[in-house]
């Protein structure tokens, strides 16, 4: 009898401690908004002092202004107005994490020119060359240009959009431009291409630029991708294609935007594809019924020069503060809406390994 009062005990003990630890799981996850991305290949060790580490932020696309045939109300630009042209506003809720690290990069979809000719297509945007103040105060030090939109206003807007970023020392890539930067001493090159198709002359392409970036001494080479298929929450094999050819030749890190809404992350050889990021202040749509995104940061330590270790995670985010509508401020999300965009994008990245 005293054997069985004992065993009784041991299982009360058990289903307690069973409670306070799912308890205590729970809160820890719906609490954190800076998860660390399990398919990421995510590796914690003692790092040595000596060790230079640095961390990038990459957030999808940024749209400012508006489509040309667009009514003027909830847009944009109309924001703008409604905050009194003060342009800290819509970067304020992520400015935080950006300040926090060593660089930041998005896709800039869209001209920020004053130009009237615009190409004969369905959607064509431009910002006023005023909106770079909004990468220059959301601290974003460097924009893809390879998109879709960049030509929307022709070669005006887009030699205006280059003009205006170099005026505020934003860095930019893409189309025939290479950005190559140094931070604590470690050179980094970034480069953007669209990813329509890979074809043997693509895949030379992407090689050719990434060659000329080590020969100029990249120690780590960023390549962005606009790509994939709008609103597929799956990459194509074109995507995945050109991800791990990317790969293959040394590309250290793989970014991928265009699709509005997010795809998962793929671990190859070790090295991070993000497929797609979402949107982020995309002005391109006043009210999308998917809001979600993330931004993806990605530390790299080295030591010496040498690369020792990397590790990534994810922030989601939604592109808006508030629920009803876009109201083009990307903000971290918490809670139970961070772990639901979370095992969203867990569910995503598995399936890819299947």
């Amino acid at each position: 009898m005293f054997r069985n009062k004992r065993i009784i005990l041991f299982v009360v003990w058990l289903i307690i401690i069973s409670f306070v630890l799912s308890t205590t799981l729970y809160i820890v996850v719906s609490a954190d908004t800076t998860t660390p991305f399990a398919n990421a290949a995510v590796v914690k060790t003692t790092q040595e002092e000596d060790w230079n580490t640095i961390t990038i932020s990459a957030a999808g696309d940024v749209t400012m202004g508006r489509d040309a045939l667009t009514s003027y109300y909830n847009t944009f630009d109309h924001e703008v107005e409604l905050q009194k042209k003060d342009y800290s506003y819509f970067m304020k809720n992520v400015k935080p994490i950006f300040e926090n690290d060593d660089l930041t990069i998005t896709n800039l979809e869209g001209p920020l020119t004053n130009a009237k000719l615009m190409a004969e297509k369905q959607f064509r945007f431009k910002g006023e060359a005023a909106y770079t103040d909004v990468l220059k105060q959301g601290s974003i030090e460097a924009v893809n240009l390879a998109n879709n939109h960049m030509f929307d206003y022709l070669d005006q807007g887009y030699w205006d959009t280059v003009s205006n970023l170099s005026e505020a020392n934003i860095g930019y890539f893409g189309f025939e431009h290479k950005y190559l930067t140094e931070v604590k001493g470690i050179k980094m090159g970034m480069l953007g291409f669209s990813g329509w198709d890979s074809s043997k002359q693509r895949k030379e392409t992407i090689k050719k630029a990434v060659d000329d970036l080590r020969e100029k001494g990249a120690n780590l080479v960023i390549v962005s991708f606009h790509w994939g298929e709008e609103r597929k929450y799956m990459p194509n094999q074109t995507q995945k294609e050109l991800g791990r050819y990317c790969i293959d030749i040394g590309v250290d890190l793989v970014l991928g935007h265009h699709p509005h809404v997010i795809q998962g992350i793929e671990t190859y050889k070790g090295k991070s594809i993000v497929y797609s990021l979402g949107n982020f202040c995309f002005g391109g749509n006043k009210n999308p019924s998917d809001k979600d995104a993330y931004i993806y940061q990605h530390s790299f330590s080295f030591k010496d020069n040498v690369l020792q270790l990397e590790t990534g995670q994810v922030i989601p985010v939604s592109i808006s503060s508030v629920n009803h509508r876009n109201n083009y401020q990307p903000t971290p999300l918490q809670g139970i809406e961070a772990a639901r965009v979370m095992n969203k994008i867990r569910k995503y990245s598995l399936e890819l390994a299947e």
